[in-house]
């Protein structure tokens, strides 16, 4: 992904966020991991967060997709190409893609279904990919679906990340602009420093550390997060990446009217205001809702539109870090 100079026509037509009906205050997970009262929310800046019951990632994906379609005015079969943006898998093959496909109902259909993942950064990923699909002439109706189940994967042996993750859906469906119409990506960017790949990781489920081997650990199916080694690196490459993201970036908002970023901690959502960004103008949901994972910057821009923060013809920013360790980022008019 590049950073200057993208203008691709791209028009959100269309939001959906799906919550498990389970909320988890952090009272009951002190009590469980034998924490202080008060201290999830001190140090990670979580109230309380969703996790699922009975649902499944494709379940979450394909009922937030059905308000986004509602809202845009189309019917499931109107899709030309369905894009899973997901950190987590539901399962290892087939690609979540297809199972979200089949959830809508759409199962002998043929519209094509892929995924991308780039961990907590797959939606910006996925909404750069529909872009160029879309300006190339390939696609005209675009759903991009993010659904993460993380709760299942939390390590008790750490208790900072166990306590921050929660389980969302959300989707959007994208469309060429039409003409005269300003919404648009102006700038994206996206960098991948891999002498960080261990800062945050589950290392089993591959053919590595495959569960089948007699010497399988489980705990390496367990999410391992060294939250203190990736605020390290990122402070240490964040503001050369956000001026080539977009020049001013690193000082203030240039004429960005709102960040939605990822919800990654409390200390790396404060970490965005010493760049001269007024708190006002950055949205939070992980008071609520957690870490969740790649669907936290959709979910948290669905709220940001739903609460009439984003208007459209508003200019954005979308931005955040994931495993790898990467940095996104992504300048749009919604």
């Amino acid at each position: 992904m590049t950073g200057r100079g993208v203008q691709q026509g791209l028009k959100i037509i269309g939001l959906g966020r799906y919550l498990p009906h389970r909320i988890v205050p952090s009272a009951e997970l002190e009590a469980i991991y034998g924490l202080s009262p008060g201290w999830v929310e001190r140090r990670n800046g979580v109230r309380e967060r969703r996790w699922v019951t009975t649902e499944t990632a494709s379940f979450m994906a394909a009922e937030a997709a059905r308000e986004a379609l509602d809202e845009a005015g189309l019917r499931p079969d109107q899709l030309s190409l369905i894009i899973n943006a997901s950190g987590t898998a539901e399962q290892a093959i087939p690609d979540n893609g297809a199972l979200i496909q089949r959830q809508l109902g759409l199962g002998r259909s043929g519209i094509p279904a892929m995924s991308v993942n780039t961990t907590c950064l797959s939606f910006i990923t996925a909404l750069d990919v529909a872009a160029a699909y879309l300006n190339a002439g390939r696609y005209n109706n675009i759903l991009i679906a993010s659904s993460d189940v993380s709760s299942c994967g939390i390590n008790p042996k750490e208790p900072e990340s166990a306590t921050l993750v929660g389980d969302a859906a959300a989707a959007v469906l994208v469309t060429r602009s039409g003409k005269g119409e300003t919404s648009c990506i102006h700038h994206t960017l996206c960098k991948t420093w891999g002498d960080g790949a261990s800062f945050t990781a589950i290392r089993g489920g591959g053919s590595a550390r495959h569960p089948a081997k007699p010497d399988h650990n489980p705990d390496d199916d367990l999410f391992h997060m060294d939250g203190p080694a990736v605020l390290r690196m990122v402070r240490a490459l964040d503001e050369a990446f956000l001026e080539e993201l977009y020049p001013g970036l690193s000082k203030s908002l240039v004429d960005i009217d709102l960040v939605v970023p990822h919800q990654s901690s409390k200390v790396g959502l404060l970490l965005l205001q010493r760049y001269g960004w007024p708190e006002a103008k950055i949205m939070h949901t992980i008071e609520w809702l957690g870490n969740c994972v790649a669907a936290s910057i959709p979910s948290t821009l669905y709220q940001a539109v739903r609460d009439k923060k984003l208007q459209r013809g508003q200019k954005l920013l979308l931005v955040g870090t994931g495993a790898g360790l990467s940095i996104g980022g992504m300048v749009m008019t919604y």
